[in-house]
């Protein structure tokens, strides 16, 4: 008689896949190192880097970053200096708003 080995995807083939993060997401691959406050505050900073963003142009949601400061829609292929971070800053929206006045 042959006896199979094959597990049906219980236990032993959940102990050999990969551990995901559950509280630090994207912070992850950071470990234990630099602290926990310094991880949260990347944290932030990586989320909203790698978000999308609504294109001002087109309207679609494709404007993505392509480095610190440039951002490019991927529907329209406009390219609009923003911030590095984020596509609009604080500090350029209170410029905007004050410069309608």
């Amino acid at each position: 008689a042959v006896v199979s080995t094959q597990s049906t995807g219980s236990q032993s083939e959940d102990a050999k896949m990969g551990k995901h993060t559950k509280k630090v997401h994207i912070t992850g691959k950071y470990g234990v190192r630099y602290g926990a406050s310094l991880r949260k505050q990347i944290k932030k900073i990586e989320v909203t880097q790698h978000a999308k963003y609504t294109c001002g142009f087109c309207g679609k949601d494709s404007v993505k970053r392509d480095a610190v400061g440039i951002w490019t829609c991927k529907g329209c292929r406009k390219t609009v200096a923003g911030g590095a971070y984020t596509l609009n800053t604080p500090a350029a929206a209170t410029v905007r708003s004050a410069s309608v006045v």
